[in-house]
């Protein structure tokens, strides 16, 4: 009993670990004619992640760049949507990744990126794991690898619903102001018309011009 509570304990923690040690994960807002960027103390030979998503904006597009602590550049893309990239940091240092919006003139995004740096901790750091795992350890393992991928399944159904519902209301937004639009022009053409056709049965005075000799 105080065996299988001791892997569940164990559990949990690594669980707590990981949101501690895998970097940084965060949504913003990014306006038009911005910059925004990050910075991230890493290891040499620790092996990082770079995964971003513009949610909501423009065409939903976005430039990022990323440089190691010398500023040579290791990852540069114009104007993508989503895109993920992984590297082996070569050298100890900050490394530097930005999100720029200055190519739009007034279209503010909204970003999303996940900067994960280093593996996942041991899910048992003071078992042998020279010995084989036991029965709970096995399946504490599994859940643990399950819970993860539904955090990451998650996350991508979020971000996939906030743009879903962004698309929405922009598409709704333009709907709105169409029917504004098309009443207005109703209204015009209607007002016209029955100005036309008044000026169609309306009296004419006739004006009489006497030419004297």
């Amino acid at each position: 009993m105080h065996g299988s509570l001791r892997v569940l304990l164990q559990v949990l923690w690594a669980q707590l670990l990981c949101g501690w040690v895998l970097g940084s994960e965060l949504t913003f807002e990014l306006p038009d004619n911005a910059k925004q960027c990050f910075y991230e103390d890493i290891i040499m030979g620790t092996k990082c992640t770079l995964e971003f998503q513009v949610v909501t904006g423009g065409h939903y597009d976005v430039d990022c760049r990323l440089e190691d602590p010398d500023g040579t550049t290791l990852y540069k893309e114009m104007k993508k949507q989503y895109d993920s990239f992984t590297f082996t940091a070569a050298k100890n240092g900050t490394y530097k990744f930005c999100f720029s919006n200055e190519f739009s003139t007034f279209t503010h995004k909204t970003v999303y990126f996940d900067f994960q740096v280093g593996d996942d901790p041991p899910l048992f750091p003071n078992e042998n794991r020279v010995t084989a795992l036991t029965q709970m350890e096995s399946a504490c393992v599994s859940i643990h690898e399950a819970l993860k991928s539904v955090i990451d399944y998650q996350t991508h159904f979020r971000l996939r619903e906030a743009q879903g519902r962004s698309r929405a209301e922009d598409l709704n937004t333009r709907v709105a102001f169409w029917s504004i639009g098309e009443a207005i022009i109703l209204l015009v053409v209607s007002i016209s018309q029955v100005v036309l056709l008044r000026s169609f049965f309306s009296d004419k005075k006739t004006t009489t011009t006497r030419v004297g000799s």
